[in-house]
């Protein structure tokens, strides 16, 4: 529902005068202070300001000035009722030092009061007001009547002129403090991305190799229950360390992702497959750097898909390929197959669905699932 124009307050940003510099500040209290000291010097210093009349001038000087500042607060509230209240009391108050004698102050009431009428209050409040204020000082007014149309023109064009300045004024307050607070929750956003990807990071490295150390350590347990050969389960603790010397470089590596640190993608899977049994990579495309985000995905996907084969089908020869396509990288690991091994139900790592997640927060996707010989994992990543 549109709001009435009529009755719409100027914004609180608009109403509120304290200016952001301390320099606009001083010099408004300054001209304030020269306009009050000039209005008080010629009102009091002619010769009936004295008696029984100075004391009510300065009486009157004394409640106008706090009426204006009452009057200025309740205005920055949107209350109406003590607003128009109060602006009645001024008029009155204008009224009452014109009768004293007193016809600057008077002059300064009425003019005052149509001027801030119009700028602080709702447009169908302040133009009754501010018609009475004018009309008052036109019929007090000595001047010729088309210098006081003239004068009339000029204090309504000026209230309504400072209306739309602090309008704009406060329209840009608001869009200041609109964008600080964007800033703001922009800057947070991005410190919480920051923390999910480094937790990610973390949880992924650990997950990869304490998982490849489980699969030999469950072994080396077996071994143990069955009374094997002693060199076998040697060669099983061995492996475990050698998986937790490797986890070690991982994580070390991790951090060197997250400080954007990163060796070429293509060094890094070669290195993952000449670490595993009959496991061969062909790079497809025209090579070009990725992302940090996409390149890890790439890294983890492989190593998850590399510690899957080796858990659920010892022995089956793998084929891990990265193709370069026009605005996507894609990697494909397939196993020929086989029996389970033994350790297959054991342990549970980063797993398919910690995969995918990783890929559908890139905008990307990844397949999972059985094809014609073995096993298959597609990883798609938008670059």
């Amino acid at each position: 529902m549109t709001e009435n124009p009529w009755l719409r307050w100027p914004s609180r940003e608009a109403l509120d005068h304290k200016a952001p510099s301390p320099v606009r500040r001083s010099l408004g209290r300054l001209l304030r202070l020269l306009l009050i000291g000039i209005v008080l010097w010629s009102a009091f210093s002619g010769p009936h300001a004295h008696g029984w009349r100075l004391a009510a001038g300065g009486a009157i000087v004394l409640v106008a000035a706090g009426a204006a500042r009452g009057f200025f607060a309740v205005t920055l509230a949107h209350r109406l009722v003590p607003s128009l209240l109060l602006l009645t009391l001024l008029l009155g108050l204008a009224v009452t030092a014109e009768a004293l004698g007193f016809g600057s102050p008077a002059v300064v009431l009425w003019c005052g009061c149509a001027v801030v009428a119009l700028e602080r209050l709702p447009m169908g409040a302040a133009l009754p007001f501010a018609s009475v204020a004018l009309s008052a000082f036109a019929v007090v007014n000595e001047d010729m009547w088309l210098t006081t149309a003239a004068t009339l023109g000029a204090l309504a064009l000026a209230g309504y002129t400072l209306r739309l300045d602090a309008e704009a004024r406060g329209n840009s307050v608001r869009l200041l403090a609109q964008e600080r607070a964007a800033r703001a929750a922009e800057a947070e956003s991005a410190a919480l991305t920051e923390r999910a990807r480094i937790s990610r990071e973390i949880h992924d490295v650990l997950a990869h190799s304490l998982s490849a150390q489980l699969v030999h350590l469950e072994a080396a347990r077996l071994l143990i229950e069955r009374d094997a050969d002693r060199q076998q389960i040697l060669d099983r603790v061995v492996a475990a360390r050698a998986m937790a010397r490797d986890g070690l470089e991982e994580t070390r590596q991790a951090l060197s992702a997250l400080r954007g640190d990163l060796t070429p993608l293509e060094d890094f899977l070669t290195g993952l497959v000449r670490q595993a049994d009959g496991a061969e990579i062909t790079v497809r495309g025209e090579r070009r750097p990725l992302s940090a985000e996409a390149s890890q995905a790439v890294r983890r996907v492989a190593q998850e898909a590399l510690t899957n084969v080796r858990k659920h089908a010892p022995g089956a020869r793998v084929s891990l390929r990265l193709e370069y396509g026009p605005g996507e990288v894609t990697l494909d690991v397939r196993d020929s197959g086989g029996p389970p091994g033994e350790l297959a139900g054991a342990g549970g790592g980063y797993g398919l669905l910690g995969m995918r997640e990783r890929a559908e927060l890139l905008g990307g996707s990844l397949e999972a699932g059985p094809d014609e010989e073995g096993f298959a994992v597609r990883l798609r990543v938008p670059v």
